[in-house]
């Protein structure tokens, strides 16, 4: 996938897109790191790759949930264990986690009609407004864009902490692109002692 979002036919289509568009990006802020590296948390907040991708896959799920109509059992305890990768959990693991909810995704909102349906407004956390009763499908696929687009700077940011790869090369690493005078493709750093 390109660093641009591809032409769109139409609203549905764009958002789908722009979706999928922002969840490469932060699925290539894993790209080359071991379980370890995407465990860690190199900057001044407690964030890591790996809990980033997991957060927003859990996120994202979450939110189909809701259009759905599907019952939410989700408590503070789940929303913060969310931000980490468990102990036994793999980087794997949770990327794989977010290509299925990304087809739960696509699955969903090809079975509503209208973007314009409501979805009722979450009362259990305490960011949501209490003054508003729903949002529309529309609403939460450009939230849902918004939060990736979001936790994608926050993961680059990390990678660029772990070992000092940014986007553009990390895509040329993953797309294999050929290098040229405007990009370098990222490699792995050479180990001292190898």
């Amino acid at each position: 996938m390109p660093g641009s979002v591809r032409p769109i036919t139409d609203e549905r289509d764009g958002l789908l897109a722009y979706l999928a568009q922002m969840r490469y990006v932060l699925r290539l802020t894993a790209h080359g790191l071991s379980d370890e590296q995407a465990r860690a948390t190199p900057t001044a907040s407690s964030l890591s790759v790996g809990g980033l991708v997991k957060h927003a896959a859990t996120t994202e799920r979450g939110w189909i949930q809701r259009v759905r109509d599907v019952p939410q059992t989700y408590g503070r305890e789940d929303y913060l264990a969310n931000f980490h990768l468990a102990e036994g959990e793999t980087l794997q693991d949770v990327l794989d986690l977010y290509e299925e909810v990304a087809a739960e995704t696509e699955t969903a909102i090809a079975e509503v009609e209208d973007l314009g349906r409501p979805v009722p407004v979450p009362r259990d956390a305490p960011w949501f407004p209490q003054d508003v009763e729903a949002w529309s499908v529309r609403w939460v696929l450009l939230h849902l864009i918004q939060e990736t687009a979001r936790h994608a700077g926050h993961a680059d940011i990390v990678r660029e902490s772990i070992d000092g790869a940014t986007a553009f090369p990390l895509m040329a690493a993953a797309e294999g692109w050929p290098e040229t005078p405007w990009m370098k493709p990222w490699t792995p750093p050479v180990e001292a002692g190898r």
